[in-house]
């Protein structure tokens, strides 16, 4: 039977990333979590618009609660949310799944920005904001998402194996002299890259398209910087001398081979 929607279709059911409503017709399901009703709502038309299946929730614990009682395609938080913050349900949620999770708050130093994205969150994205940048940038990390997957099924023996550095692609586990190393969805990404083209030189906006997959706008680029420091404390003897990952500066970086 049936199931009747706010948005005035029909779904057969709602307990995976995705509905298939009786038409046929497979929707993306997005997790909103911002106790903002107008903002939280005005996101939603926006993203319905485009054909995605869009949820609310207004608190923090209960948005958590639903995050992993159910499967999204995709996740927006606000950082200031009664009950269980922003950074908290960042946390959780990226120790369920991989896919994206973008925060979109009025926070707008770079520390709040680095704490989010250390996290594990993929965006972040400054109120106010546009709605129809948000939703490009939906739609960028689900194709990517969905890219990244479908590789990995290709390919799953890859493995590079360089002066005591191992990272299993498909597994998406990394190992320094024996030991696991566990990293961020972006931060495995930007490794994979460089590591997979060893002493080819990436600028930060190369690195930006291969990880996030679209083009960087405004304040974008930043990130990458905050990437790079992450994953140096993470796999190098002394962040300030790098065996594995240099800074070329004015271009770029590259992976040491």
């Amino acid at each position: 039977m049936c199931i009747a929607r706010s948005f005035n279709l029909f779904i057969w059911a709602v307990s995976t990333s995705k509905i298939v409503i009786c038409t046929g017709i497979t929707m993306t399901r997005i997790l909103i979590i911002e106790d903002e009703e107008s903002i939280a709502e005005l996101e939603r038309d926006y993203l319905e618009l485009s054909g995605f299946a869009v949820e609310i929730e207004n608190d923090g614990e209960q948005g958590l609660q639903r995050a992993l009682e159910e499967e999204y395609s995709l996740y927006i938080l606000d950082l200031m949310l009664p009950g269980i913050n922003g950074f908290e349900l960042c946390r959780h949620i990226r120790e369920k799944t991989n896919v994206p999770i973008i925060v979109v708050s009025a926070k707008k130093d770079d520390i709040d920005k680095i704490h989010g994205l250390g996290l594990g969150a993929d965006d972040y994205i400054t109120k106010p904001f546009s709605p129809s940048e948000l939703v490009a940038r939906v739609k960028a990390h689900l194709a990517r998402y969905d890219r990244l997957v479908g590789s990995e099924s290709a390919v799953p023996d890859q493995i590079i194996n360089i002066r005591g550095l191992k990272i299993d692609i498909a597994a998406r586990r990394v190992w320094l002299n024996e030991e696991e190393v566990t990293f961020t969805s972006k931060e495995f990404d930007m490794l994979k890259t460089l590591a997979s083209h060893p002493n080819r030189v990436f600028s930060k906006e190369d690195l930006f398209r291969k990880v996030w997959g679209m083009e960087p706008i405004g304040s974008d680029i930043s990130t990458i910087a905050v990437h790079i420091k992450k994953i140096r404390e993470k796999i190098e003897y002394e962040s300030s001398k790098p065996q594995y990952i240099e800074t070329l500066w004015g271009v770029g970086y590259r992976f040491r081979m």
